[in-house]
């Protein structure tokens, strides 16, 4: 049973595996064993994961896989993956595949524009405030130079400040609502250093601001914080063909796999309930890209869900049609990312999936990013709309049931050839594995 500890965070790494195993486990001995064994043996690089985050007893491992045969814009790559489900690598490289032979994939970077925001409160007339803000822009700009000064030298930096009155929700809440270039980097601790020191400046230059009555100088700073929600860094990734070259079999013409995938495309558009799994099917991808690269994940997801909610309903991030005989797939995406700063120059394997990419500039990931989604999408799409996702998805996951039951080579080796041709369900396979046995 847990109960509550005084000063955990100042335990040693050693102690904390203790005082956990000791509280919560009946075998203490298991408990630790499990932990250490995923220690790394070179202590240097242990210590560097250590430092990551807090309170650490050991390391979180997820496969990292590759998908071969990425042409984006004419150019080859193999997209690093980091994930855990199943089918995803293998999908994701299924479709480039399929693609490569059809003219790859087209990407374009629409703006890379990033949001932050100073959220307060002010008791007074709006028309005042519309003045003072008018007059100690160039100061808030001034005062920030510090800290925009190295962003601006690379060609970033703050792109506008603006005024915004949002006392129809709230009484008393205005926003200043800060538009960001940010490079190479995510930047959220540029914007959130710069938000901070806006607020200081705004605060200071109202109680000085002559105008004002001694309540209206009195601006109460809520809060200063970036936005994850990106409308305005966006990028479009699309693949197009002949109807007739959708076919790989003699049994599906294009013709009807582009009728029926258009048909999906529109179901995901106008039903949330099929939205919400056509669009994670999208970050299976997109995911696996940005763990891989040191990324935000949970950033991207929160924003890539506004985003596909800004129409007022959850609809689909990808669309697709046919016209005068030409398919064309396409989605429009928000990726906030970065391939300088944070876990980027420090995790290993984020240094070698960069490299594998050839060293891509924060424009050139989002458009490898966007592929992976799509190019996800596709695969999970086309085999919806002929043999059905189980098919596909349970032959993959046969190895994992397999080792659920502890399977040695042999048994998987026999077990995998007779499941080529016997539909996989965790039934069929317990079964299988149950007479192999006996």
């Amino acid at each position: 049973m847990s109960k509550s500890i005084a000063g955990f965070s100042k335990l040693s790494k050693s102690e904390k595996i203790d005082w956990i195993v000791e509280t919560h486990f009946s075998n203490t001995e298991d408990a630790t064993n499990v932990l250490k064994q995923y220690w790394n043996t070179d202590e240097k690089l242990q210590k560097l994961h250590d430092e990551f985050i807090e309170n650490t007893i050991t390391n979180y491992y997820l496969p990292l896989g590759v998908a071969p045969n990425f042409l984006i814009n004419n150019k080859l790559y193999t997209i690093p993956m980091a994930i855990e489900e199943s089918s995803v690598v293998a999908a994701a490289s299924k479709a480039a595949k399929f693609w490569l032979d059809r003219g790859g994939f087209k990407t374009t970077v629409l703006s890379t524009t990033k949001i932050g925001q100073v959220h307060f409160m002010y008791q007074g007339d709006y028309n005042k405030l519309k003045t003072f803000f008018n007059s100690v822009k160039p100061k808030l700009l001034t005062d920030a130079k510090p800290i925009t000064k190295n962003m601006e030298l690379r060609g970033g930096g703050i792109l506008d400040i603006e005024l915004r009155n949002k006392t129809t929700d709230i009484k008393g809440y205005y926003q200043l609502h800060v538009s960001f270039e940010t490079l190479d980097a995510m930047g959220a601790n540029f914007i959130n250093s710069c938000l901070e020191q806006f607020a200081k400046t705004l605060k200071n230059e109202a109680l000085a601001f002559s105008d004002f009555s001694e309540q209206e100088k009195n601006i109460d700073i809520v809060m200063s914080i970036l936005s994850n929600y990106v409308p305005n860094c966006l990028v479009r990734a699309e693949v197009s063909c002949k109807v007739e070259e959708l076919t790989e079999k003699n049994d599906v013409s294009g013709d009807v796999f582009a009728n029926k995938f258009v048909q999906a495309i529109q179901i995901a558009e106008v039903e949330p309930y099929r939205a919400v799994t056509h669009n994670k099917g999208i970050m299976n991808g997109i995911d696996a890209v940005i763990l891989a690269t040191g990324n935000d994940f949970r950033a991207i997801e929160a924003g890539v869900h506004a985003y596909a909610s800004r129409k007022g309903n959850y609809s689909s991030l990808s669309h697709a049609k046919v016209e005068n005989g030409i398919f064309t797939f396409w989605l429009e995406i928000p990726l906030a990312l970065g391939t300088v700063g944070g876990l980027t120059g420090l995790h290993p394997l984020v240094k070698f999936a960069s490299e594998l990419l050839g060293k891509p500039s924060a424009k050139e990931l989002m458009q490898i990013v966007a592929v992976a989604g799509l190019a996800q999408n596709f695969a999970a799409l086309k085999s919806l709309t002929t043999t059905g996702i189980q098919q596909g998805h349970m032959k993959m996951h046969l190895m994992n049931i397999l080792n659920q039951f502890d399977a040695n080579d042999e048994e998987k080796t026999i077990l995998t050839e007779y499941f080529k041709t016997h539909t996989v369900t965790h039934s069929a396979v317990v079964e299988a594995i149950n007479e192999l046995r006996e």
